[in-house]
């Protein structure tokens, strides 16, 4: 089931998704829904961690601060899911997609171009996943999680635009644009190695 061509360009992805990854999460719900649980975890500590370091940036700490919140209620929503299927949530996995994407940020530098990769890596994942949120929504066969994911996907999409608009609110847009191309390229290389897999939400 293929996004709509204006869907991925809203969010820039260069790749829809395998369409055969829906059906491969199917076979693995107890698997996809812990990589969820921990993805959402993540994504929290992950806006912890841009406040404690750049707390000097009155925006950026306003903004992200109540992102810190809604992403530990996703956690909580997947895990109640989990437990209301009588899943059991499992072992946190590493996550190739991730860190392959974190080999392409600037080390070293200036601490704005340092900056603008770690809200462009964020705003990259958040874009990612709002696109696997829609497959989801619109290919399982379960009707409460097509629901369920389509909640995500909305949240998701928000998350991706703040990332964006900080970047923006602090660095020359001219070089967020040129630099988000490259992370969008790079993003693209990754997924095309990576095979589908069904127990991951990357």
């Amino acid at each position: 089931m293929e996004l709509s061509p204006d869907t991925r360009n809203i969010l820039g992805l260069k790749l829809p998704t395998d369409p055969r990854w829906v059906d491969l999460t199917q076979k693995s719900l107890e698997e996809i829904l812990t990589d969820h649980a921990y993805c959402e975890q993540k994504a929290a500590i992950s806006c912890i961690s841009l406040i404690q370091r750049y707390n000097d940036k009155e925006k950026l700490v306003q903004e992200l601060s109540p992102i810190v919140t809604e992403e530990w209620g996703h956690f909580r929503s997947v895990l109640a899911e989990i437990q209301k299927r009588k899943l059991k949530l499992g072992k946190q996995r590493k996550d190739e997609y991730v860190n392959q994407l974190i080999q392409f940020e600037i080390k070293g530098g200036s601490e704005e171009n340092r900056l603008l990769d770690k809200l462009l890596l964020c705003a990259l994942i958040e874009a990612r996943s709002c696109e696997r949120f829609k497959r989801l929504s619109e290919g399982l066969d379960d009707i409460y999680l097509k629901n369920f994911y389509r909640k995500f996907m909305e949240s998701e999409a928000g998350h991706y635009t703040l990332f964006i608009e900080l970047a923006e609110t602090y660095i020359d847009k001219k070089k967020v644009r040129h630099r988000w191309q490259e992370w969008l390229n790079r993003e693209a290389d990754i997924i095309k190695q990576l095979s589908p897999r069904g127990d991951r939400i990357h």
